[in-house]
């Protein structure tokens, strides 16, 4: 296991060279460097995966130095390596090695190449050390170190107001869930008096009953650590309530969005309750908690994503849907299956992520959805990889309902289902019913995307970022012309023949470069093929009891409850997908106006989903401007009227008055000097006899 050194330290190795190296290195040597190592450590965590599903591997610690020591806390620098490890590990560089890849067509007109592959490198190195994390002090390092590069890569065109906004958007609110991660850890050392994890989870089921004093009340002492540490994971994973930053992330560039906010930084608060599930397991009330806010925050997430019109928006509210989905079942026991729609989603949402860039790189930047259509035959490889991207996401397969017949069907078919039917067998109806009801709504909004994008006519003369284009190859045309010359736009060309009758505008997208597309293919292969291929190590009784070996809590009972759910459950997923196919065909491509109508009917309600359930208002309202009207008084009362006007203010106006007394002494003639003199002479007398 000694590869787990390289696949950790590649990343940072790259990124130290290729952000120290920067102009001076140059563009291309820099992306040799850091996609390099990515695909070295992608191709070092392949094989660890697989010799957990084979059954050959044992968890293993490899230790890398003494970290801190004071008093009772010691912590020593490890790296865990066990199957839910050796999951991560292949999720997190595949993505990272892809999404390197990825940006050296996306980003090839950047002026600031080197420092965005130093980033992303960097944001690599940080969550492969949360998840290799043998403590929770160092996982927290991990934790924090995702933080600073979503940070940097949100707000990575930082003379964009909007980008700067965002980046300070998830990192405020980042703040606020790892403060509860934080005390979390805090009172796991007060009452186990270690930070390692697997000393901890040996001794969680002993702490079931116990009660320990929080704000002034006796309380279960596990509810309260588990309910602090998820906390933090709400944080992370942008759960109902700590959710605002993340549509807002779409900000940074489009890779960014696909390894951040799809596949790996999100995904970081399930795996911290995966990890610690025998701690949450010793607690009813927490794992209610979970359940309830994971499912609110499927079913509020997909019924934004129903009415945005972005392209990246209408993803990024899709992610934040799914991540509810795997809370829900880590809520109802099925750890096992939310690690699964973990690692299947990975795949399909990098898949989605990555093609809606090579969409907006077609579309000279235009990301409203409106000023799209009929795409599918300008760029066929995206179009292609985006339906087997949203075939994964949807659901599409042939459940298992006739005795042992095998399941077939894309990724998410299995994930999602298999969440679905745990959350049932479990007892938690409702959380399952809500599963149903989101597959739907996921359906719908999927489908949407890919009528509005794909099919229809062109609306691309409607799009201010195609006049401009065209506007730009008109000159460039002219000036081509005045020197004999012709001349190509990177993304698209304009055919002024045609003049527009046919919806174009002239206007003619082109496919991505290969550095753009080979990801979408590979990523294709994941969203197609990872969920038959693996489902049987993930959740089914004795293979997952076998691929697992401990790393979670299993439970071998409720996946074997799973396959004994009644046959409307097992079918339910597939209808609700089915209906939603239908609902988003009748709407966008047999009777395109019927959306606007219903928009207009139900104003109100379509207002309320519009604006993303007045969340941001609301926050704006009870916490922004209260704290700037803070700041304020602070500043103008505080700080200038009291502490400058008293401090520097008020000595330099001493100063300059005692001066000006002083000045008026200075008058250069015999005689004022000698008065001064003599008045002096006459205290100083006085002081001497009166002594």
């Amino acid at each position: 296991m000694t590869s787990i050194l390289f696949i950790v330290f590649l990343p940072l190795l790259a990124a130290i060279v290729a952000g120290l190296g920067n102009r001076m290195l140059g563009n291309v040597p820099t992306k040799v460097i850091t996609t390099g190592a990515l695909f070295l450590s992608c191709a070092l965590s392949w094989p660890i995966f697989f010799s957990f599903i084979a059954g050959s591997a044992e968890p293993s610690v490899v230790p890398v130095l003494h970290w801190l020591r004071s008093g009772d806390l010691q912590v020593d620098w490890a790296l865990r390596v066990d199957a839910l490890t050796a999951v991560m590990l292949v999720v997190i560089t595949s993505v990272s090695a892809l999404v390197h890849l990825y940006s050296w067509g996306y980003m090839a007109e950047d002026d600031s190449q080197p420092r965005f592959f130093a980033y992303l490198s960097l944001f690599t190195f940080a969550m492969l050390m949360l998840v290799t994390a043998d403590n929770l002090v160092q996982m927290f390092f991990g934790w924090e170190g995702v933080g600073l590069a979503s940070y940097l890569l949100i707000g990575f065109w930082f003379k964009k107001p909007s980008a700067n906004a965002a980046a300070i958007k998830a990192f405020v609110v980042n703040r606020v869930g790892d403060l509860g991660f934080m005390l979390g850890i805090f009172g796991t050392f007060l009452v186990f008096g270690t930070v390692s994890i697997p000393e901890i989870l040996t001794a969680a089921p002993g702490m079931a009953g116990s009660t320990i004093g929080f704000l002034g009340h006796r309380f279960d002492t596990m509810t309260i650590l588990c309910l602090l540490l998820f906390v933090g994971a709400m944080g992370k994973s942008a759960q109902l309530g700590l959710h605002t930053w993340l549509p807002d992330a779409m900000e940074g560039p489009t890779p960014v969005s696909a390894l951040i906010h799809a596949a790996t930084m999100v995904t970081a608060g399930v795996f911290m309750v995966c990890r610690l599930s025998p701690m949450f397991e010793t607690s009813a009330v927490a794992l209610s908690v979970v359940t309830t806010v994971g499912a609110a925050t499927c079913f509020f997430a997909a019924t934004v994503g129903l009415v945005q019109t972005d392209i990246k928006r209408v993803i990024a509210y899709s992610t934040c849907s799914q991540l509810g989905y795997m809370f829900f079942a880590a809520g109802t026991g099925a750890y096992g299956a939310a690690m699964f729609h973990l690692f299947t989603h990975a795949f399909f949402k990098a898949l989605l992520f990555l093609g809606a860039g090579s969409v907006i790189h077609a579309m000279h930047h235009e990301q409203d959805m409106r000023y799209y259509g009929g795409l599918r035959k300008s760029i066929p490889i995206t179009f292609w990889a985006m339906m087997a991207g949203t075939l994964a996401i949807t659901g599409v397969g042939i459940p298992a309902v006739f005795g042992n017949h095998l399941a077939i069907g894309f990724a998410g078919f299995h994930s999602k289902d298999a969440i679905i039917e745990a959350a049932w067998a479990s007892g938690q109806s409702g959380a399952s019913i809500v599963g149903m009801i989101v597959a739907l709504l996921t359906s719908f909004y999927s489908w949407r995307l890919m009528f509005l994008t794909f099919y229809g006519k062109p609306r691309w003369t409607q799009s201010e970022h195609i006049q401009h284009a065209l506007h730009d190859a008109h000159d460039h045309d002219d000036h081509a012309a005045a020197h004999d010359d012709h001349g190509h736009d990177d993304h698209a060309h304009a055919d002024h023949a045609h003049g527009g009758g046919d919806g174009t505008g002239g206007y003619h997208p082109h496919e991505s470069p290969w550095s753009m597309l080979t990801p979408l293919v590979l990523l294709s292969v994941g969203a197609v093929a990872a969920g038959f291929a693996f489902h049987g190590f993930f959740i089914e009784p004795q293979a997952g009891e076998i691929f697992w070996k401990g790393s979670i809590a299993f439970s071998e009972h409720l996946m074997h409850e799973m396959h004994e759910v009644p046959l409307l459950v097992k079918l339910s997923a597939t209808i609700a997908m089915a209906l939603g196919l239908w609902g988003a065909w009748m709407s966008y491509v047999r009777a395109p106006a019927f959306p606007a109508q219903v928009a207009d009917q139900f104003r109100v309600l379509y207002r309320f989903l519009l604006n993303k359930w007045y969340f941001d208002e609301l926050y704006d309202l009870l916490f922004v401007r209260p704290a700037f009207a803070i700041g304020r008084l602070f500043w103008h009362r505080g700080d200038e009227k009291t502490i400058d006007r008293f401090g520097p203010n008020g000595s330099a106006w001493l100063v300059q008055q005692g001066t000006r007394v002083a000045g008026r002494f200075q008058s250069g003639y015999v005689y004022s000097y000698a008065f001064v003199m003599l008045i002096g002479l006459t205290a100083a007398i006085t002081w001497a006899i009166t002594r």
